[in-house]
């Protein structure tokens, strides 16, 4: 996502977009815009900072702002976002139903610890309440958003995309992150509840082995 850095520059487009759009217009608001998003690129490259942030960025500008010229609406800027966040959404809440939680998918696809994690319900529990947490999320930025669109109001409709990125974001990871361990201290649990089990039955075998020598 681009970290803190990434959080700021996501938010710098929309910020210039409402203002331009009420002093210049729909076609200056999304030359504005799309300024923006390119002189963020071109400000990681000079830093030579990781530019896949930025280069999403830009794409994402870039569609927005087609999508307002297309509908000649200056909150058609925002309709790609409102309809990208019920499909994230969606995808969380699947993924939870199928039982394969795409916050414990991710995780431990990034950390390479594989998919052991499934086989132990406290664990599997605490990833899908961490991927409860962000498809609320989602569905809250949805419903919010989708109201101000349909009523007309860019102005609430940006605020929203703004006040409901950075907090909602801090609070889901912070969940996020006590849920990880959660599952964590869950699976190291469950390994150690193994183990004696394991051992138990060995001994139980070496004494029943017939070929065992007997004093």
């Amino acid at each position: 996502m681009g970290g803190v850095s990434g959080l700021i520059y996501s938010t710098l487009p929309i910020l210039v977009f409402v203002p331009a759009n009420a002093w210049f217009g729909l076609r200056g608001a999304i030359a504005a815009a799309v300024a923006v998003a390119a002189a963020i690129l071109v400000f990681r490259l000079i830093r030579r900072e990781d530019v896949t942030p930025a280069v999403s960025g830009f794409i994402g500008v870039a569609i927005c702002a087609f999508i307002a010229h297309r509908t000649g609406d200056a909150k058609g800027y925002f309709l790609f976002g409102i309809w990208t966040m019920l499909a994230y959404s969606a995808l969380l809440v699947v993924s939870i139903v199928v039982r394969w939680p795409l916050v414990g998918v991710v995780w431990n696809l990034v950390n390479g610890a594989g998919m052991q994690w499934r086989a132990h319900r406290a664990t599997l529990l605490a990833y899908d309440l961490a991927t409860a947490v962000w498809a609320a999320v989602f569905i809250a930025r949805y419903a919010v958003q989708h109201h101000f669109y349909d009523s007309g109001q860019t102005g609430f409709l940006a605020t929203a995309r703004i006040a409901m990125g950075w907090p909602l974001t801090i609070a889901a990871v912070g969940a996020t992150v006590l849920l990880v361990r959660r599952a964590g201290r869950a699976e190291e649990q469950a390994e150690k509840a193994e183990r004696p089990a394991t051992d138990g039955e060995t001994r139980v075998d070496d004494g029943l082995n017939p070929g065992a020598s007997r004093p």
